[in-house]
């Protein structure tokens, strides 16, 4: 099969490296250089630091102007002013950031009895918890409960979508009562879920998910019919979104590749991210979504930096190294230019 690749990915050595600071404590702001230099400036990097239980908003320049989270590796203190594993950070309206505190697992080097979170909230610019689901330290799938919340986004109902993975489903919380308003997730059959990992809400109403274990991409009804698949050649199927031309772009993550396949299923780009000098041999990347000038932001998950493909290029973290240093990260899982949901489920107006 021939793939076509986008032009600008032969400039892939004009990708520089960009000079950091950091900052520590629970949610703290630096004071503005530029006037774009500030929170929740549209064009800033939201980065979910996986492992140093944080989540960075990161200026153009590379500076960090926000954190929330300890930023310590192996601090384990689930509640207020803190998250741990924190696989994915959604910004919201009115500079509100929406978090999955994952927790990790036993048998890390940090956390050899491993750290359970298990709480999907809602932080605002101070670092206060204004809206939680789920309890600190406590796993389950009972009212108020979660069992690995992985992925979370606000839809334009103002209601949560998480993906409760070790649930092995996806569930829609509304807001304000905090009920389970819709689920999907089959015990048996085609169409039962593996280790979800994504969840995107379509134009159409549909359902795009990315089932990680499956090695598949889904999209389904709201009536839980699967609509659209695609399994042809992938291995953890981290993260999916739907382009504005149709196509599907897919963090292939065990292949360490990014893909963008047609609706019928060819492929038309593909990105490797273990192909950079010091690269890990198998990265893992994690979340990939194009901007809205084609670009691609890319969190490289166990090459500990974030990318952004294009002439100009942008890099965070130093490749393969993990810290919570200057212009360091550790395990970052997703990673969103803020002001840009191109292929994503932007939130509502208000919160």
């Amino acid at each position: 099969m021939t793939v076509i690749r986008r032009p600008f990915l032969i400039t892939m050595g004009l990708l520089i490296a960009i000079v950091v600071s950091s900052c520590g404590g629970s949610a703290q702001t630096s004071q503005s250089i530029t006037p774009k230099d500030h929170f929740n400036a549209p064009g800033n990097i939201l980065i979910s630091d996986q492992f140093n239980n944080r989540v960075v908003e990161v200026a153009p320049d590379g500076h960090i102007v926000w954190t929330f989270g300890s930023g310590n590796p192996t601090l384990c203190n689930p509640g207020p002013g803190a998250i741990i594993g924190l696989n994915d950070a959604e910004r919201l309206s009115g500079g509100l950031t929406l978090l999955a505190g994952s927790g990790i697992p036993a048998g890390s080097v940090s956390y050899p009895k491993g750290c359970a979170d298990n709480r999907v909230i809602v932080v605002n610019q101070k670092g206060d918890i204004v809206w939680q689901y789920g309890q600190a330290g406590i796993a389950g799938s009972g009212p108020n409960q979660l069992n690995t919340p992985v992925f979370a986004i606000q839809l334009p109902n103002r209601n949560i979508m998480v993906i409760d993975q070790a649930n092995n489903r996806v569930i829609e919380i509304d807001r304000s009562s905090k009920q389970i308003v819709w689920s999907y997730g089959p015990k048996s059959g085609h169409g039962a879920l593996n280790n979800p990992n994504s969840a995107e809400l379509l134009p159409n109403g549909d359902i795009l998910i990315g089932d990680e274990n499956n090695n598949r991409v889904i999209e389904i009804t709201r009536d839980g019919t699967i609509v659209w698949q695609y399994d042809q050649g992938i291995s953890a199927a981290a993260f999916a979104s739907r382009l504005p031309n149709g196509d599907t772009l897919i963090a292939d993550s065990s292949h360490s590749r990014i893909l963008e396949v047609t609706p019928n299923k060819r492929i038309v780009f593909e990105y490797f991210t273990n192909t950079d000098t010091g690269s890990n041999s198998a990265p893992l990347p994690t979340n990939a979504v194009q901007l809205a000038d084609g670009s691609i932001i890319i969190a490289d998950q166990f090459n500990h930096r974030v990318i952004i493909v294009n002439p100009k290029g942008f890099k965070y973290g130093t490749i393969n190294v993990a810290g919570n240093g200057t212009g360091q990260l550790n395990g970052p899982y997703t990673a969103y230019v803020i002001g840009d949901y191109t292929g994503q489920t932007p939130p509502p107006p208000t919160f």
